[in-house]
């Protein structure tokens, strides 16, 4: 063994004590504040021992091991006695001390005291460099997966189709995105190739977002853009068959398409065949690909051609804007698929969130499919309107709207609306009792009419941004007499999953009004309670406390604990108040968000994907703004949003770590199987790796499986198969739908944050599965890619 010259004795100690030195100054500042705040005393003293062994490493004393001994079984007892086994809350806990432990060791034995042999130390040194790299390794594995053992019970709800249409945005207007094709399987998914991939040409512009999940009918499949131009491919080579540019002007700060609808006019909506010589259409446009755009048009395109039906509306668009009143500039986007049923278009909208009191009204309408001809609408501040409206007809301004996806029961005879809220959201004082009455809610409207036929409120007096953000998923629930019931399931941003008899809208699982956090703002108030399914598990959404604190580093996991002591905590629903910041858990992306849910409707398995991102929110005086910021100020972290002719405009910003992270420990977003026989959680993984996120606008580059946010939906097939892409890396996956295993996943050229789809052609009877890559939501790559894969030929 070398020696160890004089100067090495000296230098090596030194340093490491300055480090020590350091860290202990960083974790007696924060914990002494932490300390103010009635948090944990444990960083207080750990900076202080951690300042006395540095003391003494510098002064080469053999104590100051001794002291750092003290700091590492310390350290140990206080993580397991918090969190446990949990390897990720151990990870900021832990890795900082068993890092630091390999140099302490190293330079122990050369330190002044007793003589030793370096030996024991450096083999001491050497085992616990070996825990540093297990743990490291242990990073690759996937942490807080939920595994159920339970039988599946199979009931085969449709046989299998050698033309498996995807003819509507959820595959069918029940939205279950479940696939009855039975091809590709558990056995040979694992051997999906990339059969075609097309570019749209349009890269994503300020303000878009490629969310789409294509349209298939027949041997062509139907894409749209973000600024609304429709695209018909080839199903099974795609190649572009036609191309329809509504030349939309990007308005650079709202923009998505994320479906198209289909309508036949030689069907009748009860299935029966059109004599073709009733003028209901032209023989051109009898069927059609219906369309909104981001402008606030509704446009009728010849399913063959791509040319617009020129007996719809004026030249084949009717203007959406009509009856709404002014319209500041992106304040009213049809962002979702219109919806067709029963021989109607059915079409709601998106308002600009958190603006201002008297917003665009938030009707929704039906339009008859051939004509364009406004069939009835749903003004909520005018629920007896006479139709048609009068031409100078204004709907009610500032009414909760439906931005989401409809489903709808033909049978039943029913649209099920998911609302959103009167604007402006984090406020409720001057909302009207109509608003209140049907915000944040389940309406279900007779297609015929437009009456309400009975609703169901997920949240009352929503201060929160909760609305509905997912589109129901319809299925008939099996009892032991062979009974089924025909019941509606939502998802929501809160977590809680409703499910409900979709005849009257009465829960099927139980559902509990619970006493909630009170302390409104001056002049608003607050529901003394809400309503919780407690029969069905809560996705994602647990009560936090300062343990739950989490970060990369024990530095950064203090400051979150710090920032978590400082401000409101109540639990679910604690409100907004101003000029003093709140945690809301979940916060406003959810739970669960537009992605929605997938149903293999021959289980009873729901799939759902969610997000866990904490908000800061902080009621505050108004400001001015000039034009150019009439929609607010956004700094980078924080969200200024006017809400002008309030008392109190909003800021709000993501609950992060001065590094970027989610200040709560990981899963940042899961997928997840729940059983609807039983109402019991199935499996629970986390949802991708940081592989392709950026710090510092550095890619990671690591595929670490944390499970991150995720955006766009499942879907399910026969097979047993769940199909997901909306994760921040850049993959396609299949799971198993039984274990929730991975068995395959294929890297995207970008993310998507779309809801992939499947259909088997009836021209070569291959199933395809198609996802759109535009790139995820918190990514800096873009795309423009249509990308189908297929089993290699035999």
């Amino acid at each position: 063994m070398s020696e160890v010259t004089p100067a090495t004795k000296r230098t090596w100690p030194a340093l490491f004590g300055f480090i020590l030195l350091l860290c202990g100054l960083a974790l007696l500042i924060g914990g002494v504040q932490l300390l103010k705040l009635g948090g944990s005393g444990y960083y207080a003293i750990a900076g202080i021992v951690c300042l006395v062994s540095g003391y003494l490493y510098v002064k080469a004393k053999r104590s100051g091991f001794w002291a750092f001994c003290v700091l590492f079984v310390g350290t140990l007892l206080w993580a397991f006695t918090e969190v446990g086994l949990q390897f990720w809350p151990l990870v900021p806990r832990l890795s900082g001390v068993l890092v630091l432990a390999v140099p302490a060791l190293l330079i122990a034995p050369h330190l002044s005291g007793p003589a030793s042999s370096t030996r024991p130390w450096y083999s001491a040194a050497a085992v616990t460099a070996v825990a540093v790299i297990a743990g490291f390794a242990a990073m690759f594995v996937p942490h807080g997966v939920i595994s159920v053992s339970q039988e599946v019970t199979v009931n085969p709800s449709a046989e299998p189709s050698a033309s498996s249409d995807w003819a509507a945005y959820g595959r069918t207007g029940a939205g279950t995105r479940f696939v009855p094709a039975d091809q590709i399987n558990k056995t040979n998914v694992s051997q999906l190739k990339v059969a075609w991939t097309f570019r749209t040409g349009e890269l994503p512009v300020n303000g878009s977002e490629y969310q789409n999940t294509p349209l298939q009918v027949g041997d062509t499949l139907y894409v749209c853009t973000p600024l609304n131009r429709v695209i018909a491919l080839n199903a099974d080579t795609g190649e572009e068959r036609w191309h329809f540019d509504p030349k939309v002007q990007s308005n650079g700060k709202w923009q998505r398409c994320r479906g198209v609808s289909y309508f036949d006019a030689t069907v009748s909506p009860a299935g029966a065949s059109v004599n073709a010589s009733v003028d209901q259409s032209s023989q051109a446009c009898s069927k059609r690909i219906i369309t909104s755009t981001v402008d606030a048009r509704l446009i009728a395109l010849d399913a063959a051609t791509g040319k617009p039906c020129e007996d719809f509306g004026d030249n084949g668009s009717v203007d959406l804007k009509r009856g709404l009143g002014e319209i500041k500039k992106a304040f009213y986007i049809p962002t979702s698929a219109p919806t067709v049923a029963k021989g109607l278009i059915l079409v709601g909208g998106w308002v600009y969130d958190n603006q201002e009191v008297s917003e665009p009204s938030g009707a929704f309408r039906a339009f008859d499919a051939r004509t364009g001809k406004i069939a009835w609408a749903w003004d909520v501040g005018n629920p007896n309107l006479q139709m048609p409206p009068a031409e100078d007809y204004q709907y009610t301004r500032g009414t909760p709207n439906v931005w989401s996806t409809p489903a709808f029961d033909e049978k039943l005879g029913l649209v099920y609306l998911p609302t959103g809220n009167a604007t402006p959201d984090y406020y409720g004082g001057k909302r009207r009792d109509f608003d209140e009455e049907i915000s944040s809610s389940i309406v279900a409207l007779d297609i015929a009419t437009g009456k309400v036929a009975w609703r169901f409120q997920t949240v009352h007096h929503d201060l929160w941004d909760y609305d509905v953000p997912a589109q129901p998923a319809l299925y008939d629930i099996p009892a032991q007499d062979g009974s089924k019931t025909p019941a509606l399931v939502q998802v929501t941003k809160r977590g809680q999953i409703f499910v409900l008899d979709r005849r009257d809208g009465n829960p099927i699982r139980k559902v509990e009004e619970r006493p909630v956090p009170q302390g409104a703002a001056p002049g608003d108030h607050l529901s003394p309670t809400q309503p919780y399914s407690v029969e069905m598990p809560v996705i994602g959404v647990k009560h936090l406390k300062e343990a739950d604190m989490w970060g990369a580093t024990i530095f950064d996991q203090m400051l979150c604990r710090i920032t978590f002591k400082s401000v409101r905590y109540e639990g679910d629903f604690t409100p907004p108040r101003p000029e003093s910041t709140g945690l809301q858990f979940p916060g406003n992306y959810g739970g669960m968000n537009w992605g929605s849910a997938s149903i293999n409707e021959d289980t009873g398995t729901l799939i759902v994907n969610d997000i866990r991102l904490p908000l800061l929110t902080t009621l505050v005086e108004p400001r001015a703004l000039g034009d150019a910021q009439s929609t607010g100020v956004h700094d980078g972290k924080n969200l200024y949003s006017p809400q002008a002719g309030l008392p109190y405009a909003v800021v709000t910003s993501p609950f992060m770590s001065p590094l970027g992270i989610p200040c709560i420990a990981p899963p940042f977003g899961t997928v997840s199987a729940v059983d609807l026989n039983t109402g019991k959680l199935q499996w629970q993984r986390p949802a991708g790796t940081v592989r392709d996120i950026r710090m510092a606008n550095v890619r990671v580059g690591l595929p670490v499986p944390l499970g991150m946010p995720t955006l766009g939906g499942p879907f399910t097939t026969r097979t047993g198969l769940v199909f997901h892409s909306g994760t921040q890396d850049y993959y396609l996956r299949a799971y198993d739908q039984t274990s929730g295993d991975e068995l395959w996943k294929a890297e995207l050229p970008v993310g998507s944050q779309a809801t992939p789809m499947s259909y088997v052609s009836p021209t070569t009877g291959k199933q395809y599965v198609v996802v759109v890559a535009g790139g995820s939501r918190q990514s800096p790559d873009r795309g423009d890619y249509v990308i189908a894969y297929a089993l290699p030929e035999k």
